[in-house]
C-alpha cells in the first residue's frame, strides 16, 4: 500500500461514468455505427480529426440539423460509476487534486466534472453554428494516445512532480496517461485489446465496476 498520492487523474467514459464510449452513446442515440473506423482509430489509421469528422457526417446522413439540446439529452440514460462520487469526495476530503482527461465529448464530461466536483477536466467535442445546430467539424484539444501532454500541462501549471500523479483508464489509449515516472491503474479494460496491453504493460488492473476498488492502490485504505 503507497502512500496518497497529490494528483489523481481519471479518463471519463468506461472510468467515471458506466458507459463505453460518450461517442457511442450518440451513434445508440442515432441508430449509427462507426466500430469500422473505431478500428481504423485505434491501429492509427485515422486521426482523431478525421474519426470525429466520420462520427458526425454519420449522424448528419440521419437527421440535419442536429441541436446542441438533443446531443445532451441523449446522455440522460448514462450512470454514474459506482463508488466514483464516494471516491473522488474521499480523494478531495485528503488533499489531492482530481482532474479528468478524456477524449469523449465535452458536452457530457464538462457535466461529469461538475457533478463531481473534480478540480480540472479536458475533453474532445464539437462546434456548434451561431444557431447551436452541429458544425461538420470536431474540436480536439486532446490526441486520445497523446494523454501525457495534457498530464504533463496540468502537473507543470499545479507543480506537481511525475511521482506525485496516478492515472487511471480502461483502454489501451489511455496507457498514454502514463507520465514518466508515474503510475497508472487500468480500471475495467473495455476490450480484450486493452486487458492484453494492461497485461503487457504490467500495470494494476481492477476488474470490478466499483471504483472504491481502487482504494488500496490510492493509499486510502
Amino acid at each position: 500500500m503507497s502512500n496518497v498520492p497529490k494528483v489523481v487523474v481519471f479518463d471519463c467514459d468506461g472510468v467515471l461514468v458506466d458507459s463505453v464510449s460518450s461517442w457511442k452513446t450518440l451513434h445508440d442515440h442515432f441508430g449509427t455505427d462507426n466500430s469500422h473506423n473505431l478500428t481504423r482509430f485505434i491501429n492509427g489509421e485515422l486521426t482523431d480529426v478525421e474519426f470525429m469528422r466520420s462520427d458526425i457526417q454519420m449522424w448528419k446522413e440521419i437527421q440535419d440539423p442536429i441541436y446542441r439540446d438533443e446531443l445532451f439529452r441523449s446522455y440522460s440514460g448514462v450512470k454514474i460509476m459506482p463508488g466514483a462520487k464516494e471516491l473522488v469526495a474521499e480523494l478531495k476530503e485528503a488533499g489531492v487534486f482530481v482532474a479528468i482527461v478524456s477524449a469523449g465529448v465535452d458536452l457530457f464530461v464538462s457535466s461529469i466534472a461538475a457533478m463531481l466536483k473534480v478540480d480540472d477536466w479536458i475533453a474532445n467535442g464539437f462546434v456548434f453554428n451561431d444557431d447551436d445546430t452541429l458544425s461538420d467539424e470536431g474540436v480536439c484539444r486532446l490526441h486520445a494516445t497523446k494523454k501525457d501532454t495534457i498530464i504533463q500541462k496540468i502537473l507543470d501549471m499545479q507543480g506537481f512532480d511525475a511521482e506525485d500523479c496516478v492515472s487511471v483508464g480502461d483502454s489501451e489509449m489511455d496507457l498514454s496517461m502514463q507520465v514518466e515516472g508515474s503510475r497508472f491503474i487500468g480500471f475495467n479494460p473495455s476490450r480484450e485489446s486493452s486487458l492484453s496491453a494492461f497485461e503487457n504493460a504490467g500495470v494494476p488492473i481492477v476488474f470490478e465496476k466499483n471504483l472504491l476498488n481502487l482504494k488500496p492502490y490510492l493509499g486510502l485504505e
